[in-house]
């Protein structure tokens, strides 16, 4: 178990961060950041590895020189994977999984991947099920599969330039790749239909030490050699880990950033639907979690056209009284409303406005709110990340789920959680803003404004 300072590597689809944390506590004591840049072909679109690894090595430098670092941990987006030669190189550019080009082979990939019952994992287009990355990539490229000799998933890729050893982690497996199976905590029948069942580095639990760094990670840090680095965690599951540890069940926990991953812990028995874009997660500790998500982050930056600001309390109950509201979806591949047309009911506020910031703010809280009734939420609902500040979206997410909202004052709930990982212990509680259910604690409309807005998704769909 881990004391003392963790340099966290924490790749999200928007950003690449470095953050240090203090187990004392799980403050913050530097964080920095980089665009998570995506580079074009050929072969295919893919992440700037080597701008990342510049990045995070200078960085653990200044934070070793200036704070020190007792250990690393990782974590990152899901829907990636790295395929690693016999050398330890590359054997290809990790692929975008926003990139289309496994579309294109969808019918034949769709023949061979496992049901919904085995793996928990939706149907996704792109590359968003990693299996269809591989059938992809190996049919574009094929000579790919003989040079693969490891598969390791993203957290477990920055584990292997820092210690050599190769692995996957659980809660990236789970993260609806198709190749696993969470009801009995192995891979699934898909990979030894794609005859990769023994090029997949073995499956870890997110809290195992991977290893010490490299002589030549040493050498340019200046980090200790005795150094350890943890295993590493898909982010949204960094982000329930705290709570998991923390809190009694039944409870929700709302990851928020680029993607809005919701998870019910303990929740009601529900029948899943993955044409809804819900799926079984895998926790820290191997255990299914049922999820649901929507690109939130995405669909708030188009919504607003990228001008966001602050709205008042006039704002809001303007658009409660005249019943403003947008309809999903603004990304229409992913959510509960896959398929459908964002479209606007009432006056459209202009972009740029205020107005328009409490409107998407309800929107994006109501899609929320149908994601947790999807997955059998129960319980109070902690909110992480940037929508944790949004005050607007929190009151309307309490008013349409009928809970307590608690929202996590954290910058990173994903850096916390990976720390977290290295120990298996809260120092203290979180500190949180705690927002109860009741209506008259906000505004007058608000639900009236959600009843509506309901109304309106059911004739829509009829």
């Amino acid at each position: 178990m881990t004391t003392g300072h963790v340099a966290v590597i924490d790749i999200g689809k928007t950003n690449a961060k470095l953050a240090l944390v203090d187990l004392t506590d799980l403050s913050e004591l530097a964080v920095i950041t980089r665009p998570n840049r995506v580079l074009p072909g050929p072969p295919w679109p893919h992440f700037d590895i080597e701008g990342h690894w510049a990045f995070l090595l200078n960085g653990l430098r200044e934070f070793h020189a200036r704070h020190g670092i007792s250990a690393i941990s990782i974590t990152t987006h899901g829907a990636c994977a790295a395929l690693l030669a016999r050398d330890g190189a590359l054997a290809a550019p990790i692929l975008d999984y926003e990139h289309p080009g496994p579309d294109a082979v969808a019918a034949e990939y769709d023949a061979i991947r496992p049901p919904f019952v085995e793996t928990g994992s939706p149907r996704l287009g792109r590359g968003l099920n990693i299996g269809a990355q591989l059938f992809w990539q190996f049919a574009t490229d094929p000579g790919l599969a003989a040079r693969t000799h490891r598969i390791v998933t993203y957290p477990q890729y920055w584990g292997h330039r820092l210690t050599g050893v190769a692995a996957t982690d659980v809660t990236s497996l789970g993260c609806h790749t198709d190749l696993w199976n969470p009801h009995e905590g192995c891979l699934s029948s898909l990979a030894d239909t794609l005859e990769i069942g023994n090029k997949i580095a073995p499956a870890r639990k997110s809290g195992d030490v991977l290893g010490t760094i490299l002589p030549d990670i040493v050498a340019q840090t200046g980090l200790p050699p005795e150094t350890p680095v943890y295993c590493g965690i898909h982010d949204s599951n960094a982000s329930l880990l705290p709570h998991i540890i923390g809190n009694a069940q039944p409870f929700s926990v709302v990851s928020t950033g680029t993607w809005v991953v919701a998870m019910a812990v303990g929740g009601r028995d529900v029948v899943l639907d993955p044409d809804k874009d819900v799926l079984i997660n895998v926790n820290a500790f191997g255990d299914p979690v049922p999820s649901a998500r929507f690109m939130g982050g995405r669909e708030h930056d188009l919504a607003t056209q990228g001008t966001c600001p602050e709205p008042a309390d006039h704002d809001l109950s303007r658009i409660l009284t005249e019943l403003r509201m947008l309809l999903p979806a603004m990304v229409a591949d992913s959510g509960p409303f896959r398929g459908c047309t964002a479209r606007w009911i009432g006056a459209e506020p202009a972009p740029g406005t205020a107005l328009r910031s409490a409107a998407v703010a309800l929107y994006l809280a109501l899609v929320t709110a149908t994601c947790l009734d999807s997955i059998g939420h129960q319980g109070v609902i902690i909110v992480e990340g940037p929508f944790a500040a949004n005050r607007f979206y929190l009151r309307m997410l309490a008013v349409a789920t009928n809970s307590t909202i608690v929202a996590s004052h954290s910058a990173t709930g994903t850096s916390q959680g990976a720390a977290l990982a290295t120990c298996g212990a809260i120092p203290q509680p979180l500190a949180a803003d705690v927002i109860p259910p009741s209506e008259e604690a906000f505004y007058p409309g608000m639900q009236a404004y959600a009843q509506a807005w309901a109304r309106h998704i059911g004739n829509a769909s009829t």
